[in-house]
């Protein structure tokens, strides 16, 4: 069986933590044949650990879509690049994966939506917190109406302090944005989805720089303590989501912030049958799912076994890693839609940045 030809743009972090591992679990699925890095002595050691004999390495995307042995590119750098490259990708004839958001801002997003409709190809974005158990399961209660009209939700990525300290995350230029389009964007994305809810009405929000240049704020950070002096994105993010049917979404969003709950990649969903939460971050030794409802005459809550734990914390791919990326491969091979798709990457990227221009011009954003 012929395997997927997979080029990697970017080999930081989330290509060490997430991609890569996940590419060697699906090992019978593909060979990493490019990659590419700016810095290229990581391009070089990605190569050398994860990469076929003979692999090309760059640190010029450009050439990578020149190669003609590459069918799939993953995109794995920051956020403000992500538009750019994925344009060139899908004039390329490339299948895109995307890694989360999608973009920075709406414009560069809806750019990336009309390349890819015209190339044909596969795009997909990782949200692969749809794989967690959890997650499956309240998903599939909520499309058998378990949990009847859902008018009401809070997508939830809080926490105390866990600002991440490498990279370029605190680079507002390089990314966009802080808690809100780096960990948000995964809350708001699993809450959208088990709503199954991506019409819009309107949107405000409020964004705080009150902790990020605090050098005593750094105390107890879980990546230790980070540079006050080069904090340029915000440490915490509210907005408050009106959908076309009236049903509303408040969401929450910090790397830092004087609260006692640490709740992360988690959903709160209210609806005429029953409710439901997920629990999950660094106040939860494992992730957990609830529904409440009334039931002979008392009020119920039912638990999922719980499992899992914080993803990516501590590297190695993650079972959701493995099978978001096997299903992606998968869908490539077999010409099928893979499960998260674009359109509603776009509408998580709509709404966070329009939390961002209410908070600036503040007013609400009617779309």
């Amino acid at each position: 069986m012929s395997k997927v030809k997979v080029a990697i743009i970017g080999c930081g972090g989330i290509a060490n933590q997430k991609h890569f591992p996940a590419f060697k679990n699906n090992s019978d699925l593909n060979e990493i044949v490019a990659f590419c890095d700016i810095k290229i002595e990581r391009a070089q050691k990605a190569a050398a650990e994860f990469g076929v004999a003979g692999a090309q390495v760059t640190a010029d995307y450009r050439e990578v879509l020149a190669n003609p042995a590459v069918e799939v590119v993953h995109i794995c750098t920051p956020n403000v690049s992500h538009s750019e490259i994925a344009i060139a990708a899908f004039e390329a004839k490339k299948h895109v994966y995307c890694e989360k958001p999608m973009s920075h801002s709406t414009v560069e997003a809806e750019k990336m939506v009309e390349a890819w409709k015209k190339s044909g190809m596969q795009f997909t974005v990782g949200y692969q917190n749809r794989f967690r158990p959890e997650v499956q399961n309240l998903h599939t209660a909520c499309q058998k109406g378990d949990l009847g009209d859902i008018y009401y939700a809070k997508a939830h990525a809080v926490r105390r302090r866990g600002v991440p300290t490498w990279g370029v995350f605190m680079d507002k230029e390089a990314q966009g944005g802080g808690p809100l389009i780096d960990i948000g964007t995964h809350a708001l994305d699993i809450t959208l989805w088990c709503m199954n809810n991506y019409d819009i009405d309107s949107v405000s929000g409020s964004v705080f720089y009150k902790l990020g240049g605090l050098e005593q704020a750094t105390e107890g950070n879980l990546f230790g303590p980070w540079n006050p002096k080069t904090y340029e994105v915000e440490d915490s993010a509210m907005g408050f989501i009106k959908m076309k049917n009236g049903a509303t979404i408040s969401l929450e969003a910090s790397w830092a912030l004087n609260i006692l709950e640490s709740r992360e990649a988690s959903t709160t969903l209210c609806g005429t049958a029953a409710g439901a939460e997920i629990h999950s971050g660094m106040s939860y030794s494992k992730n957990e799912l609830i529904y409440n409802r009334g039931r002979n005459g008392q009020l119920m809550e039912e638990k999922l076994s719980p499992v899992g734990g914080v993803a990516y914390f501590g590297g190695g791919g993650g079972e959701e890693g493995t099978i978001d990326n096997r299903q992606w491969l998968e869908a490539v091979k077999n010409g099928t839609q893979p499960l998260v798709k674009p359109e509603e990457a776009l509408a998580v990227t709509k709404i966070l940045d329009s939390i961002y221009q209410s908070a600036k011009a503040n007013k609400e954003i009617k779309f």
